[in-house]
């Protein structure tokens, strides 16, 4: 028996309508009102306080429903599917945008100024994915990746390894697709653990093993090598950051990445790097190549301007080695216009030992007001506002900020005080709030990512079976660090990962405090290229970063592809945002060939997560 409603559609349209038809309008009646009554793609502020979340029913987006929904989601913003990208060519396999030597050049940049980082003179972004070189493999986990790598990962050849002259180089074990930077008894090569020793005391210490206990905790490694200086300090606990400049072959920074240690492209040369004062407690330069007497002794003011008061600058050298008279008084002659210089912006040689000098800046404010009237000015309040690549300048700053406390007398652990956290104008209550929401965010991250990585994986075709955990997460990055609670619930869940945590130009600056954390981090416009090689993290993580693009001048794949270049094949993506913003990122995740999932956190708000995977393209 027909229903009243079927009889009356009958007389109306004059005709039997078959039930096929009836469930067709259904269903496209159902879609329509599933489009019209979805929320508007408009993107909201940022909150700067991130709101608990609960993600135990994400395993229902698996159902079909949900994922139907999305595509008619999708198709309702206009974003229909387009094509995917494709490749990009052989000679981007380790391009970084931004150090186009020959563009700086040809802009008119000199004098050294054509090696510095030149977003402006860049050509325009090709809209194409950056492809593994052909012997790429997927590196080993922690701690076994710090001390073997894949060759073929890095633009070090193996005729390169081992033409070089240096003692750490040449003893490395070399075995057909792997470099090995340990011996098989475990002992680092090239004295290392030595030389440490011997700045521990050089500096009053009994062994390395006290540096923490003497306020240091943050290295700036200048001229990293190999790392093996900043893998040693990484085993005390210390966090080394190394920092070289650009190199199109054979690069520093790419094999410290590749290694699992914190390393970043950065040059002593005609601007500032994009740290405020008084960031690190020491920093290091083991024949890092830097003239320090050059121009009029302005890279040493810029240490002096990284360096926090108490804080060391260690200098290994071959400058007072003898080679001959003429050049043995020409090294003395440097040695002493270095003893002039750090005189002058209040700097104490503590000690020599051979090539190595170790200077302690000053904790007496007091002393530049006392100096000669020949030496490097006080900067003006406020000259170091922004100090994101800008020029270098020729005064002390530092002197005037709150932040002037020795080293010595800073807390040990990442848990600021409040009188610490009141020199930051943060709230004690919001950074314990902040602390919480993340040890909790980072546990439902780690309950929808660990299925994913320890589950079983597939044996890739010419590969021996891989050994678990097999996707390593040891590099990861926060985009939009805030101050910097992701990397504190990591250290809290003794997850053995670091986390570069970047502070967008556009946010509170609240680097600073990151950094007196005892954290890596970094000032970052994100409408630019991050400075740093391909596929060097392995997670990338941001809260809020893709809505504030709606306001800015860069666009979202530009964003997207940009990630997908820094991040390792099989690496990780999570990122939280509001709803429109996360669906325009699913689907231009879909052009970039990320396999992606949107997870709604079932917090009453209109807050989503999406979580990508980045394959592993083989050619």
């Amino acid at each position: 028996m027909r229903s009243p409603w079927f009889s009356k559609l009958s007389l109306i349209f004059g005709l039997r309508l078959p039930h096929s038809w009836l469930l067709l309008c259904v269903i496209c009646v159902l879609a329509l009102i599933a489009i019209l009554g979805s929320t508007s793609s408009t993107f909201d502020s940022v909150t700067n306080t991130p709101v608990p979340d609960i993600y135990s029913n994400y395993r229902r987006l698996k159902e079909q429903a949900a994922v139907d929904y999305l595509e008619l989601r999708t198709l309702s913003l206009g974003a229909s599917r387009q094509k995917e990208l494709g490749l990009c060519g052989k000679e981007r396999e380790n391009f970084v945008p931004c150090y186009n030597v020959s563009a700086n050049l040809l802009a008119g940049f000199k004098d050294g100024e054509e090696l510095d980082r030149h977003c402006e003179v860049s050509r325009p972004r090709q809209w194409c994915l950056v492809r593994p070189p052909k012997d790429y493999k997927i590196p080993l986990r922690w701690p076994a990746g710090r001390d073997v790598i894949w060759s073929g990962n890095v633009m070090l050849t193996k005729d390169q390894f081992l033409s070089s002259g240096s003692m750490t180089k040449r003893l490395m074990l070399l075995e057909e697709n792997q470099i090995a930077f340990q011996s098989e008894d475990g002992l680092v090569f090239d004295g290392v653990k030595d030389y440490s020793r011997q700045i521990a005391e050089m500096i009053g210490l009994g062994s390395d093993s006290e540096f923490l206990q003497a306020g240091v905790r943050t290295v700036l490694d200048i001229g990293c090598g190999f790392g093996s200086f900043g893998a040693h300090l990484v085993s005390l606990k210390l966090m080394a950051v190394c920092i070289a400049a650009y190199q199109a072959t054979g690069s520093q920074v790419q094999l410290a990445l590749e290694r699992g240690l914190p390393a970043i492209i950065g040059n002593f040369n005609s601007r500032k790097l994009p740290y405020p004062s008084l960031s690190f407690d020491m920093v290091h330069c083991a024949q890092c190549g830097i003239n320090w007497d050059e121009k009029d002794g302005m890279l040493l003011i810029e240490v002096d301007r990284l360096l926090k008061p108490g804080g060391y600058f260690v200098l290994t050298s071959p400058m007072s080695k003898p080679h001959g008279s003429a050049l043995n008084s020409k090294r003395r002659n440097i040695v002493t216009v270095m003893e002039a210089l750090t005189e002058k912006i209040c700097w104490n040689l503590l000690a020599q030992q051979e090539e190595t000098f170790v200077w302690q800046k000053t904790v007496d404010v007091n002393c530049y007001k006392s100096r000669k009237q020949d030496t490097p000015p006080l900067c003006n309040d406020g000259h170091d506002a922004s100090p994101y690549y800008q020029p270098l300048v020729a005064c002390i700053t530092g002197t005037t900020s709150k932040r002037w406390i020795p080293i010595q007398k800073m807390s040990l652990g990442f848990h600021l005080n409040s009188a610490e956290l009141q020199v930051h104008e943060v709230q004690p209550e919001d950074f314990f709030e902040d602390l919480q929401v993340w040890g909790s965010a980072l546990r439902n991250y780690w309950s929808l990512l660990t299925p994913l990585i320890f589950s079983d994986h597939p044996k890739r075709p010419g590969d021996e079976d891989p050994l678990p955990p097999y996707n390593m997460i040891r590099n990861v990055m926060d985009m939009n660090a805030h101050y910097g609670g992701l990397n504190a619930a990591f250290l809290e869940e003794k997850k053995s990962v670091w986390v570069m945590n970047v502070v967008p130009v556009w946010a509170h600056n609240t680097l600073p405090l990151i950094l007196d954390r005892g954290f890596a981090g970094v000032l970052h416009d994100w409408c630019e290229p991050f400075p740093t090689y391909p596929r060097t993290y392995d997670m990338l993580h941001a809260n809020g970063l893709l809505s504030h693009l709606s306001s800015e001048r860069c666009r979202m794949m530009d964003l997207l592809l940009e990630m997908d270049r820094i991040l390792r094949p099989e690496g990780w993506i999570v990122l939280s945002d509001k709803l429109g913003a996360i669906e325009m990122a699913r689907a231009l995740a879909t052009q970039i060939h990320w396999e992606a999932r949107v997870i709604d956190l079932q917090n009453g708000s209109d807050q989503r997560l999406l979580v990508c995977q980045k394959p592993f393209v083989r050619k």
